[in-house]
């Protein structure tokens, strides 16, 4: 083993991280957790190890790997912990192998346990309708919240996506909108993920409560002088929005219109999803309309359909087993 590694490598390759990578404390913390687990598991086998700290890197094989990670999962690690662990062990052998102090990395071709795919949450149907249509007052929050209750789950938008749209669409050198609406058209364009922009229509409803929102944050900026003259929904303070105030306020209505269930703008985007499959058992055009690069996102949201048959066929149908049943 060269004298390098005695020095611990661990240690110089999370310094590498930071200084060149610049990875946060947190992110080095856990990756030091994790690259601890490798020297731990390593030393237990290692035999030719001359210090007690610093395994014989090159003496791991894809075999010792293997059995780690089996270990692991039949202790209890998670899937996504697992995972976790072996990114961060195929990031430093790859280091090690660049300083000459591994020949291969014993990491690079292992997979650690399937994660069980977590299903998005949706409201049913009938408490969506009635959480966006309850009753609303007339005040400034108030007026704009609906809008954007109404705009979540009528265009099934992303929260940043809906804090970023802007009155209509502004053009200008290195400030040109990423959102905008267009109620004259009843629609809208964001930018999404990956930099993919997509338009997609705004509902009756939606475009009601907008053109409310829009009357009276009219007449509220009139008043102020700073008022964010682009962005569409603005807090008291006459700036945009920002993602956090939604969460919140989202969250506050949800419990003042007694929705049983923790509502994030990401369950409203879920809803609009399931719901318009379970209407129209288009997907592709789901998938468009959400602005997802591959079908195979938006493929489960037929898990979601097929929950709710199943169901059905449980409760309705006389051969059907009932769970509890003798």
């Amino acid at each position: 083993m060269a004298d390098a590694v005695a020095g611990d490598a661990i240690a110089r390759y999370l310094e590498r991280l930071r200084s060149e990578r610049g990875c946060s404390p947190r992110t080095l913390a856990s990756y030091r957790l994790d690259l601890r687990a490798l020297a731990e598991l390593a030393l237990r086998e290692d035999a030719r190890s001359t210090s007690p700290a610093e395994p014989d890197w090159s003496a791991v094989t894809e075999h010792r790997v293997r059995r780690w990670v089996a270990a692991s999962s039949r202790a209890g690690l998670s899937a996504r912990s697992i995972a976790r662990r072996l990114s961060a062990w195929r990031g430093f052998f790859d280091w090690l192998a660049t300083q000459g102090e591994a020949a291969a990395n014993p990491a690079r071709g292992v997979r650690g346990p399937r994660a069980p795919r977590r299903l998005p949450k949706a409201l049913p149907p009938d408490v969506a309708v009635r959480f966006v249509g309850a009753a609303h007052g007339d005040d400034f929050e108030a007026v704009r919240d609906q809008a954007m209750l109404e705009l979540f789950y009528s265009s099934g938008l992303r929260l940043s996506e809906l804090t970023s749209l802007d009155l209509r669409h502004f053009d200008g050198p290195g400030d040109a909108s990423t959102g905008w609406i267009d109620l004259d058209e009843a629609e809208l364009t964001v930018r999404g993920k990956g930099g993919r922009t997509r338009t997609v229509p705004i509902g009756r409803a939606a475009r009601e409560a907008l053109q409310r929102w829009l009357a009276v944050r009219s007449d509220w900026c009139a008043g102020r002088r700073g008022c964010d003259e682009r962005a569409l929904f603005l807090g008291v303070q006459g700036r945009r929005l920002a993602n956090r105030t939604v969460q919140i306020r989202l969250k506050r209505l949800a419990l003042a219109r007694g929705v049983p269930a923790n509502v994030h703008p990401h369950v409203l985007r879920h809803s609009f999803a399931s719901h318009l499959l379970q209407s129209s058992g288009d997907l592709r055009a789901v998938q468009e309309l959400l602005g997802h690069a591959s079908i195979a996102t938006t493929q489960v949201y037929t898990s979601l359909d097929f929950q709710r048959l199943a169901a059905v066929y449980d409760a309705a149908h006389p051969r059907a087993r009932r769970r509890g049943g003798s």
